[in-house]
């Protein structure tokens, strides 16, 4: 049997004339766009969250690192439960989980019960992501969902990339418990939308009639070269995002000396590069092919990750904006490269599409959260952005270089 018979629409999907509906597009980038937004809306906070709780920064940067690892184990599990329950009643769970732990976050009055917050946060705001990318896989085509996964990720991208702006703003106005009030609310609104108008995309059977198996699946598509490079390239060509995200406050604000909210102006230009490499992943995925957007995604980032190391080292001294503006091309590589890499490692095996995803984001998320501590420590006693740009160099070198090892024969 077919790819396409295995797997077509449903009937009553929301498709209009081959096109995702305008108001599904809306709710799958409201429910993605919980979990990034919840991610970095707090980076510019963390050196007065550590200053309230009398703390190491090394310690408050755990509710970043902590949530990317929990981040990641949740989408190993909410991924495969979509698969086996439905994907509409796992991403209700997950919201209402995300609202609940941030009003808790909110009230806590120490570090550790913070971080607890954040980790329980992390299970909740991932189900969005990844069971949204399933159910992009379950409407179309390979490289017709890379296009949609570009689509709803440019517009997605939107508000994670301004939230650190957001964040600097509430915490410069109100404090950081501010931030997580936002979220709650933001949550709550989103499920309740969720509740009342996402259909279920799943299909309801396989094809020889067996249910989807976690352990049986999960050992094929480990066992395929194919997925393999694909979320190998997803997972390391976000290392030089997330260890910028780690380490990019640390630069600015305790380096250059600069305020949080200045910071988060900084980074959300940044956005502008990740929407355009979405922007040509959403046009040319279906031209050029999944493979060959990879490939480009990642020479954009070596490329960026080069020129950051350039100025780094020539003028140390100058300001956060040549350390920034590099961002923009590096963006615009993870913005080609990201979409393209789930759609190809979620189509290695449409029948289990949610496992899949999954997999795929926890290597991701993984990646992040040791990217994201590994450079606090790095960082220590740095008075320049040298580490900071070459260890984002070294992580875009070992994505090419997976890249070559396990995709370009293909």
């Amino acid at each position: 049997m077919s790819e396409s018979q295995t797997i077509g629409p449903k009937a009553g999907a929301p498709r209009k004339g081959g096109h995702m509906s305008r108001r599904f597009l809306m709710l799958l980038v409201a429910m993605h766009a919980i979990g990034p937004t919840s991610l970095t809306i707090i980076v510019p906070s963390i050196p007065a969250m550590a200053v309230q709780f009398a703390t190491d920064p090394g310690v408050v940067q755990l509710t970043i690192s902590l949530y990317l690892v929990c981040l990641a184990v949740a989408q190993l599990i909410l991924g495969s439960l979509s698969d086996r329950f439905g994907r509409r009643p796992v991403i209700l769970a997950g919201l209402a989980l995300t609202a609940v732990t941030s009003f808790a976050a909110m009230a806590t009055t120490s570090a550790i019960a913070l971080i607890a917050a954040r980790s329980a946060q992390a299970f909740g705001a991932s189900a969005g992501m990844v069971v949204g990318r399933a159910m992009i896989r379950d409407l179309y085509d390979r490289d017709r969902a890379a296009a949609m996964i570009g689509w709803v990720t440019m517009t997605t991208v939107v508000m994670p990339m301004l939230a650190p702006l957001l964040g600097g703003v509430l915490d410069t106005a109100f404090g950081w418990r501010a931030t997580f009030a936002f979220l709650g609310v933001a949550s709550l609104a989103v499920l309740i939308w969720a509740a009342y108008a996402l259909p279920e995309t799943r299909p309801a059977r396989r094809t020889d009639g067996r249910r989807v198996r976690f352990g049986s699946e999960a050992g094929a598509l480990v066992a395929s070269r194919s997925f393999i490079g694909y979320a190998l390239c997803g997972a390391l060509g976000c290392g030089a995002f997330f260890a910028f995200l780690g380490g990019g406050s640390h630069v600015v604000v305790s380096i250059m000396e600069r305020s949080s909210a200045e910071f988060g102006v900084w980074f959300a230009v940044t956005s502008f590069g990740y929407m355009l490499g979405n922007f040509v992943a959403a046009r040319y995925s279906q031209r050029l092919g999944v493979d060959a957007m990879i490939k480009w995604g990642l020479i954009f980032e070596v490329i960026g990750t080069m020129i950051t190391v350039a100025v780094a080292v020539l003028v140390p001294a100058v300001g956060p904006a040549p350390i920034f503006l590099p961002q923009v091309l590096i963006q615009i590589g993870n913005g080609m490269l990201l979409p393209n890499a789930i759609a190809g490692a979620v189509s290695v095996r449409p029948q289990a599409a949610g496992t899949a995803a999954g997999i795929a984001g926890f290597a991701q998320m993984a990646v992040g959260a040791l990217a994201a501590q590994a450079i606090t420590y790095i960082h220590v006693g740095a008075i320049s952005a040298i580490p900071l740009a070459v260890t984002m160099l070294g992580w875009a070198v070992v994505a090419m270089a997976a890249y070559w090892a396990l995709l370009s024969r293909r």
